[in-house]
């Protein structure tokens, strides 16, 4: 009797075994590595990146959302993000904007200025509404630290007037962590005029680069009307920067900690914060991106 249960057991393990990898094979998203053409300052530089259609999907077009890495380079942190919006039908496209300059990332091997890297955004941008698959009119933007202060200033009417190389325009932006001080402080981070397209800024109660909690609640109130009006601030008080960066804990040197006094900045992982960023991430852009 004990080889027929064995043989009944082997018979259902062979038919469940097909259907759990169907299953999990319809789920992954089509993943394409792709390089464009980015109009910098100092000339063209040829940009990859990592270009993801969702499996599951309705009719074409889809929306599609530009992701940008932090100070640090492509890490977790923009997969996190992509496994999501893949799921909900949303293509992405993450670049990278170390690579083409040469540069390993890190806080002491990046770009002098994040305005450098604005070109790279729009060119992601431009290359994404070329595809016959993606709908031009709904492509965000989503960006992590510096990858969120371009996310930021690519809001901005001055930056798309200055930096665009066609009519194409983000139709929405989420910053996460992008250093709230240095807004209309800094000159070149100015942040009113924008182009009309709304903005989820998500950040940590803990980050070292705020001299206080409050510190990014007084900028976006401190905004005039018509901007504030398209900005929303969503803040995880018991996160620190980079709380989604699901690496080991990390700490570096950054000169524009502490309001730009220089500092250590702990990037410390919250999965259970990551997951909630990750579903404010997925809702805004499953409203914005119709």
């Amino acid at each position: 009797m004990k080889y027929v249960y064995l043989l009944i057991t082997i018979i259902l393990l062979a038919h469940s075994q097909p259907s759990q990898a169907h299953k999990i094979h319809t789920t992954l998203p089509h993943i394409y590595y792709v390089s464009f053409e980015s109009q910098t300052s100092s000339g063209p530089l040829t940009i990859s990146g990592q270009y993801r259609l969702p499996r599951q999907r309705g009719e074409f077009p889809i929306p599609a959302v530009v992701i940008l890495h932090n100070s640090g380079g492509v890490d977790s942190t923009g997969a996190w993000y992509a496994n999501g919006l893949n799921k909900i039908g949303i293509a992405t496209l993450e670049i990278d904007m170390w690579s083409a300059r040469g540069l390993a990332g890190g806080t002491d091997n990046r770009p002098a200025s994040v305005q450098e890297t604005i070109p790279d955004a729009y060119a992601a941008l431009d290359f994404l509404a070329r595809q016959s698959e993606i709908d031009s009119q709904n492509i965000g933007v989503l960006g992590f630290s510096w990858g969120g202060v371009v996310a930021m200033l690519s809001a901005t009417q001055p930056y798309y007037e200055l930096m665009r190389q066609s009519d194409n325009k983000f139709a929405a932006h989420i910053a996460h962590y992008p250093v709230c001080w240095s807004y209309n402080f800094l000159p070149g981070f100015e942040f009113s005029d924008l182009v009309g397209a709304p903005v989820l800024i998500q950040v940590g109660g803990r980050d070292d680069y705020e001299s206080d909690p409050d510190s990014c609640r007084n900028f976006v109130d401190a905004l005039p009307q018509p901007a504030r009006s398209l900005v929303t601030l969503r803040t995880y008080r018991k996160a620190h920067h980079s709380w989604d960066r699901l690496e080991e804990s990390l700490t570096v040197f950054d000169i524009f900690g502490n309001r730009g006094q220089g500092s250590d900045v702990d990037l410390i992982p919250n999965r259970n914060i990551a997951r909630s960023s990750r579903k404010a991430v997925n809702k805004f852009f499953n409203e914005t991106l119709k």
